[in-house]
């Protein structure tokens, strides 16, 4: 059988051009989220199936690759006809529930409040398209043991500083909007949803940007929802602007129905207002239809978007519940996960290149060069390198000039060229 050269469907491999722009976000990433206080972490890429498979994960528990038990179980599983049991693992589709498990191992010996970083591949059994991949990046900042709305509002200072020193405010114009998940609820009831509907009421509602609001009646309505609920939930939505007191006119609205607690929106609020004192340059938007799809999120939520693509490039929130699952005990959690693949595929797209550290020089060797000259050239070289700069050693080509063209299309600005007659 021939061995196949392209890599396996939803997986790819990346060239150096690439390499070099994930590389240098990856770097600003590390520095970033370090200037937080943020302490970079590991977890395996395989994971229990009993945690995977935890009704935390949405959508995504659907899409898991699973990872068959070996040997013996695996026999005795297929001579069972149990076809559920092949499986005692699979590879994690985020970071996020991984880390809650290195949290609730780990937890006595880490600091409180411990704030997370983690950077790794995801997989997911999902349809391949542009900027999605069954094997991805993510670059998660989390913080568990801190309850109050300083966590979020950190959390979404850090995405943004972030995202300012890679050029992707300037260029790419980006904005984080915001709920919270008991806002959704209290609207809701509010509206006179069934409170037992909520999930099946925000799968409709998450569908917004794509089908519109009369899209969304249709859908309700085709679900055997009142009418008048969905005209009170829309109209509720249809007044309400995008601003911290927005939030809060929202928040008497619904209190005057016993439809949520006061604090709820005056702590989405108050998130909303610090970022505007701190980093006026950051956008913070508040976005009632924000639904977030993960099962685990018990409070604010938020996303980023950008005008240069057409789904999120980030997004997260608080999961308080989480590390219950596993100690019984909650803890306050919230986190924020950058889009890692769909920036580096924005970036790309805009012929972006790695900033260069200085000077990148090309050595260019003659074939007829001597072994004396051959080494001086390589004891230059070094000098060079210890000096930090970077330096490449190669023979020269046949066709210099094309050499020279693709050298310089991989950032090399400097050219020496060495013969044994004379050094130019």
């Amino acid at each position: 059988m021939a061995m196949k050269k392209k890599p396996v469907t939803g997986m790819r491999d990346i060239l150096p051009q690439e390499m070099e722009l994930r590389q240098y976000v990856l770097s600003e990433i590390r520095r970033t989220y370090r200037e937080f206080g943020f302490t970079e972490i590991e977890t395996p890429v395989v994971e229990h199936i009993e945690n995977l498979t935890s009704k935390q994960g949405g959508d995504n528990e659907k899409l898991i690759f699973k990872v068959m038990k070996r040997g013996d179980k695996l026999t005795a599983a297929f001579d069972k006809g149990d076809l559920d049991g092949i499986a005692d693992s699979g590879l994690r589709y985020d970071l996020t529930v991984p880390l809650s498990r290195f949290y609730a191992e780990n937890q006595a010996s880490l600091p409180s409040p411990f704030k997370a970083l983690q950077i790794g591949p995801v997989f997911r059994a999902d349809r391949p398209q542009k900027g999605r991949f069954r094997e991805f990046h993510q670059c998660d900042i989390d913080i568990f043991g801190d309850g109050t709305n300083l966590a979020e509002t950190e959390l979404i200072l850090a995405i943004s500083t972030l995202l300012n020193r890679i050029g992707f405010g300037e260029k790419y114009g980006f904005h984080i909007v915001i709920n919270d998940r008991e806002i959704l609820r209290g609207m809701q009831l509010y509206a006179g949803f069934p409170a037992e509907q909520f999930e099946e009421v925000c799968i409709s509602l998450d569908k917004a940007d794509k089908i519109g609001a009369e899209g969304v009646r249709e859908e309700l309505l085709s679900l055997g929802y009142a009418e008048e609920a969905i005209k009170k939930y829309q109209d509720l939505l249809a007044s309400l602007g995008d601003g911290a007191e927005d939030i809060r006119k929202l928040g008497e609205t619904l209190a005057e129905m016993d439809a949520i607690d006061r604090k709820v929106t005056d702590n989405l609020a108050e998130i909303v207002e610090a970022v505007a004192a701190i980093a006026p340059e950051v956008k913070v938007v508040f976005d009632p239809t924000l639904v977030r799809g993960m099962g685990y999120y018990t409070g604010p939520i938020f996303e980023i978007r950008a005008d240069a693509f057409s789904s999120s490039v980030g997004g997260g929130g608080r999961y308080d519940k989480m590390v219950g699952k596993f100690t019984g005990q909650d803890t306050p959690a919230v986190g924020f996960s950058i889009g890692f693949e769909r920036i580096i595929t924005i970036m790309m797209d805009a012929e972006e290149k790695a900033p260069v550290n200085g000077a990148k020089v090309a050595f260019l060797l003659d074939k007829k060069l001597d072994a004396a000259k051959t080494q001086a050239a390589l004891a230059e070289a070094m000098e060079k390198r210890k000096a930090g700069e970077q330096v490449l050693l190669v023979r020269m080509a046949k066709n210099k000039k094309f050499q020279k063209e693709q050298l310089e299309s991989q950032g090399y600005t400097e050219f020496r060229e060495f013969y044994q007659e004379t050094w130019n």
